[in-house]
């Protein structure tokens, strides 16, 4: 069994997800606290494998927490109310979280993807690095996981020029690099994260990095062409929006 840590500020949150992961065989909850300081206290004394964590409470945010302790050896599953600039600083270093309400089925889908992965102390410090790094940092240093052969890369955004559609995997291009990386996950993941960071889906088979287009050559859709002299197809139904999102750079 995995000894898990719920911390959550509201009580109603805490008594509801006590109650569903009673109904997981495999999780063994040893402790609820409602603080930072008593989950930091909680954490040290009782070395769980799981955490899950709300982000937003009175006297600091989850992700303080994080900072005060290393190595972080135990896994988490944010917990939280809708809150866009979080869950994508989340989704980027490829960690979980659960929007409360919780859903049953969605806590249960989580817990199974927690059961089945390796659980790699360097990877799980890495990914908590960037996530930090992603919410203090300025934009320009922002960094993205990228699923490899090997785990996972963490990848700067500026750096990354454009993705690529293959069916259900995805090629990535970036800077200083001849051969793109092949990920096993669609560009339409790619295209959800990264809308707002400047990218911008220019045909069904392309996503590109607007700071990394150089010129567009007219056509029927017309072309991009890029900073690594890449010429990448404008399709004619995403032409008007592409020229427009490219005049108010």
């Amino acid at each position: 069994m995995f000894k898990t840590i719920i911390v959550d500020d509201e009580k109603g949150c805490r008594d509801t997800l006590e109650n569903l992961l009673q109904e997981i065989p495999e999780i063994n909850v040893v402790a609820i606290v409602d603080s930072i300081a008593l989950a930091q206290e909680a954490i040290t004394n009782l070395q769980p494998q799981l955490v899950f964590l709300d982000i937003e409470m009175p006297g600091g945010t989850g992700f303080e927490l994080l900072e005060k302790i290393s190595p972080i050896n135990f896994e988490i599953i944010f917990t939280t109310a809708y809150d866009q600039y979080a869950i994508k600083a989340i989704k980027y270093s490829a960690l979980d979280y659960l929007l409360k309400p919780i859903d049953p089925d969605e806590l249960a889908k989580t817990i199974q993807r927690f059961s089945v992965k390796k659980h790699d102390q360097d990877l799980i410090n890495n990914k908590f690095k960037t996530l930090l790094n992603n919410i203090n940092g300025e934009t320009t240093h922002q960094k993205i996981a990228i699923p490899d052969d090997q785990g996972l890369s963490f990848i700067k955004i500026t750096d990354i020029l454009r993705f690529q559609s293959d069916g259900s995997y995805t090629y990535m291009y970036t800077v200083g690099k001849t051969k793109p990386t092949l990920i096993s996950k669609p560009i339409g993941d790619y295209q959800e994260m990264l809308t707002n960071e400047q990218f911008i889906r220019i045909h069904r088979s392309h996503l590109v990095n607007l700071q990394h287009v150089t010129r567009y050559d007219k056509g029927e859709g017309g072309f991009a062409l890029m900073s690594d002299n890449s010429k990448v197809e404008v399709s004619r139904r995403k032409k008007n929006e592409f020229i427009e999102a490219l005049s108010s750079l």
